[in-house]
């Protein structure tokens, strides 16, 4: 694999230079931070903006307040930054300021005016940062159209520089891809730190063992291709395994659409050559109900003991008895790279897979262990907090900030693909 470089701001002059940061700190959940690790991620490329002389101003999105198909934008302070800065002013000891903003209904943010008065006043030193609203709380965030490009030009009329610290903010907005056209753009500290260990995924200490999970295949169809190809093994979870098995056994599965089963069937059709890495795991555990769970009413089935015509209530969860099998642990234990963006179970009812499965994993100390996704790692933390603290200062683990992105670029084909990415790729 070509390794490249990406533009980075640590050999630019930022000093009285106003710098537009892109963050990814979609951390905020019903006007609360769940997690703090996207917003630590970040610190260091703060600092060294500050260390150079410059002055920020950060912007993330949080949540999904844009409607695609009616295409209105609802805002709402469950979805504001303010919790991110309350957060960071206590972390950093810096005064930051929100700026106030006129809304419209249903079109959010149009006119942005108002906000030369803050950068004046970050320019004069009277606020020590600034925090733009929600990105998505913009009207042309993600439209791609006239609004989009207004909305590229009004932006950059605030900075001089511009820097993408958001790896996990994969697609090509406006904040994350139409800004580069207009002012001298840059990757940021956390950019440069994910690619690289992205590079890691796609040029691998052999043999790499790949584990997702997820709750569509029509979503994963792509990066699984993709993935398949590029791992040694490949162990499916959640609605992608029970998608599988339906298709590959000629059972049925409750709950699970049709779409998926036919999907799975074309995954199996256009994989034939690697079909021999996917590696099944043995048991799984059914549950007679989606919503809750209590004695008696979910119980463990042995694939190999399932035939033609079987009909399963939900299927919620690997079994534990999986990750005791000599074959699986085999396969673990072997392993040079293990990539992991899965949880195994439906994760508000069963988890005793997925504790099993990350259990498993830590086993193998000389393995270089990459997690991605935030599911993945909340679940590393709830269900395994000892080793959690281990892992984190591990060299051995690494934690991406963002799952979607890993498999983006899986499915382009390079740790490059992403389109925010490359706009940052020295020519």
């Amino acid at each position: 694999m070509e390794k490249k470089q990406m533009q980075s701001f640590l050999h630019t002059d930022l000093r009285d230079k106003v710098v537009l940061v892109r963050v990814d700190h979609n951390v905020v959940k019903k006007g609360k931070v769940k997690d703090n690790m996207r917003i630590d991620a970040t610190i260091p490329t703060i600092l060294h903006i500050y260390r150079k002389g410059g002055k920020p101003i950060l912007m993330t999105h949080v949540g999904r307040p844009y409607d695609k198909k009616t295409g209105n934008i609802t805002i709402s302070e469950d979805e504001s930054v303010k919790p991110i800065v309350e957060y960071l002013e206590h972390k950093l000891e810096l005064k930051i300021e929100v700026p106030e903003l006129p809304t419209t209904d249903f079109n959010g943010i149009i006119d942005l005016s108002s906000l030369l008065s803050y950068v004046a006043k970050l320019r004069k030193g009277d606020i020590q940062m600034l925090y733009l609203p929600n990105t998505r709380w913009f009207n042309g965030e993600e439209t791609k159209n006239e609004a989009s490009e207004t909305l590229a030009m009004e932006l950059s009329r605030l900075a001089e520089v511009y820097i993408n610290d958001a790896f996990g903010s994969w697609q090509p907005h406006v904040t994350t891809y139409n800004i580069t056209q207009y002012l001298p753009s840059y990757a940021g500290l956390l950019m440069e730190k994910e690619v690289k260990h992205l590079e890691q995924v796609f040029d691998p200490q052999k043999p790499l063992v790949s584990i997702v999970a997820g709750s569509k295949f029509d979503t994963k169809i792509g990066p699984l291709s993709s993935l398949l190809k590029m791992s040694d093994h490949l162990i499916l979870g959640g609605v992608l395994y029970n998608a599988y098995l339906a298709a590959k056994y000629d059972i049925t599965i409750n709950g699970l659409g049709e779409d998926d089963i036919e999907l799975a069937r074309k995954f199996i059709k256009d994989s034939k050559p690697y079909l021999n890495r996917i590696v099944e795991l043995p048991y799984i555990v059914e549950s007679d109900s989606f919503e809750t769970v209590s004695e008696g009413s979910f119980r463990t089935h042995k694939v190999a003991d399932l035939t033609a015509g079987t009909k399963l209530n939900f299927v919620l969860d690997a079994g534990i008895e999986s990750f005791k099998d000599e074959s699986i642990k085999a396969v673990f234990d072997g392993a040079g790279t293990v990539f992991i963006n899965a949880v195994m179970g439906y994760t508000n009812l069963f988890k005793d897979g997925t504790k099993a499965m990350y259990a498993l994993i830590d086993t193998n100390k000389k393995a270089l262990k990459l997690f991605g996704g935030g599911d993945t790692i909340q679940e590393f933390k709830d269900l395994l907090p000892g080793i959690w603290m281990k892992a984190a200062n591990d060299i051995s683990y690494y934690f991406f900030t963002g799952g979607g992105a890993i498999l983006d670029a899986i499915e382009q084909g390079s740790p490059y693909g992403m389109k925010p990415v490359q706009v940052l790729l020295r020519k």
